[in-house]
């Protein structure tokens, strides 16, 4: 099996199959060594700049993984809470822009199209996607670091 890139939704984590929100806590976790400083991998993974940007990018990593428990919470999973290292305050509202939204929901969708249709199903009608709490939504397009892309936003 092909190794994924790191990806640290910016989405809701409710839209999430049991796999994705697994590999979201887990890729958390690493997000969460890497800004502490407790690994060389990862260190300037695009998809960091986002929370290194911020006041307090060990806060904005924590409150991320927060609600990623709150969603396994609300789905009965058990995931260890004192893996998240409490820092002294929780930073909400990064900016993230409509287009990125936009592009990683076609992007889950295409990833649930054959591994929950169930789930895919229920995503496809949604119109109004929700991004993940730490986040606030602005105006603007698909970020630059963005390499992945929805199969429907592909030219062939």
């Amino acid at each position: 099996m092909e190794a994924q890139p790191l990806r640290l939704w910016s989405i809701h984590p409710k839209y999430l199959d049991a796999r994705g929100l697994v590999a979201l806590w887990r890729e958390g976790l690493l997000a969460q060594k890497v800004l502490r400083g407790e690994t060389q991998g990862y260190r300037y993974h695009p998809q960091l700049n986002r929370f290194k940007e911020t006041d307090d990018p060990q806060a904005a990593i924590a409150g991320y993984l927060k609600e990623v428990l709150k969603e396994a919470g609300r789905r009965g999973y058990c995931f260890d809470e004192t893996r998240i290292i409490e820092p002294g305050r929780v930073l909400l509202e990064i900016p993230i822009s409509k287009g990125q939204l936009i592009c990683e929901f076609g992007i889950l969708k295409d990833k649930l199209r054959s591994r929950d249709p169930e789930r895919y199903a229920r995503l496809a009608v949604i119109e109004d996607i929700e991004c993940h709490p730490v986040f606030k939504v602005v105006e603007g397009a698909v970020a630059v670091w963005e390499k992945a892309r929805p199969v429907h936003d592909r030219v062939t």
